[in-house]
Order: C-alpha cells, then sequence, then structure tokens
C-alpha cells in the first residue's frame, strides 16, 4: 500500500466467503503495543476505500504477537475498531505448558460466558 508516498506493507490477506470480508493479517514478534493498533486501523481504512468491492462488508484486523497484553488490548477497545489480537507460539511448548494455556483459554472464555449471561438476567 501506498499512503502519503510511504510503502506499507500487510503481512497477508484473505478474503472470508462466508463473512463477505476482507482479513488483514499482520505478525508482530514479541508483545502486543498500542501502537499497532494505528498501524492495522491505517490498513483497514485503506483497504476499505481501495479494494473493496460491493456487497462486502468492512474488513476485519488481525494482530498476531507472540506475547499479549490484556489490559493494554481492553483498554484499546480493539473490538470496537473491527481489530482481535492473538498469540502465536515460534515453537511448540512442553505438553505441561501446553495443558495449562489450555485450562487457562477455556477458564476466561467461561468467565466471559458468564459476565456475558448475567448481563442479559
Amino acid at each position: 500500500m501506498i499512503i502519503d508516498g510511504e510503502d506499507f506493507k500487510l503481512d497477508l490477506l484473505f478474503y472470508h466467503r462466508r463473512l463477505h470480508r476482507l482479513i488483514a493479517i499482520d505478525l508482530k514478534l514479541g508483545r502486543f503495543k498500542a501502537e499497532y493498533k494505528g498501524q492495522m486501523e491505517l490498513y483497514l481504512r485503506w483497504l476499505e476505500q481501495n479494494e473493496m468491492e460491493p456487497g462486502e462488508d468492512t474488513p476485519l484486523g488481525l494482530l498476531l504477537c507472540t506475547e499479549g497484553s490484556e489490559e493494554q488490548i481492553e483498554l484499546l477497545q480493539l473490538d470496537k475498531a473491527g481489530i482481535k489480537v492473538a498469540q502465536y507460539m515460534t515453537e511448540l511448548p512442553s505438553r505441561e505448558v501446553l495443558q495449562r494455556q489450555i485450562q487457562k483459554s477455556l477458564a476466561a472464555a467461561k468467565a466471559r460466558l458468564d459476565n456475558f449471561e448475567e448481563g442479559d438476567a
């Protein structure tokens, strides 16, 4: 992408047929940084202006980082901007570490579901 005469490079760009939208993916080494939100928003608005076809929904962004930063992600309200953040591993962890991470993820998902259900009551 060339914006204001400057080159910007998105790592991956997919089209999701069922969602009818572009999915922009940016890979980051290290911990999530707040500045990544602005960069992804720039990419998404450029894609919206230059690559979207009639009938498509607005593009979504996915930031893949080797480390999370849950508090920053929550404070930045990335969901409202159409951006998601996920962690990826550069090497396969031990079985014990993997089991702990799965249990942690399941507990977090259950807590979110419980909070959602309480909001409906």
